[in-house]
């Protein structure tokens, strides 16, 4: 389902829905059984793969991977370039959300982090360094509480 007040370029499913007010430009990979709820933005350079569900508000930029069975909570933000500047070339970090890992609503996720298999990240986190397999991490600046 593609909700009509959305702008999709990119192929996208029959078994994912986009609902309204979300643009997707056209060289995104979308997977499966997804969920892109209002606000969003995808740029073309992403890849979502299979089960991924995106909450209300999130943009993803060029480079962001997120494999599949993840949930990325409502207005999660993420960076790609350590020094942005207007009107002067980056260089692109890179993003890889790995399979089953959660990120937990207005999270701030900064450029070229890995966040590892079915880990957790707590609402409202900073998340400044790769997050290992199966740990859950909260704070600002994000620190490993425990493994689950």
């Amino acid at each position: 389902m593609i909700h009509p007040l959305s702008d999709v370029q990119a192929v996208v499913p029959k078994t994912t829905r986009v609902w309204q007010f979300v643009v997707i430009l056209k060289h995104a990979l979308i997977g499966e059984n997804c969920n892109i709820c209002s606000h969003c933005f995808i740029e073309n350079d992403v890849q979502i793969g299979n089960n991924v569900t995106i909450k209300c508000g999130v943009s993803l930029w060029d480079g962001i991977t997120i494999e599949e069975d993840v949930q990325i909570g409502p207005d999660v933000t993420f960076t790609n370039d350590k020094y942005p500047r207007a009107k002067q070339s980056f260089v692109l970090q890179r993003i890889t959300i790995k399979k089953g890992a959660s990120v937990g609503a207005a999270s701030v996720i900064l450029g070229g982090v890995t966040i590892g298999e079915n880990a957790m990240i707590g609402a409202g986190s900073l998340v400044t360094k790769d997050i290992p397999n199966n740990e859950l991490w909260y704070g600002s600046p994000a620190k490993f509480i425990k493994n689950i």
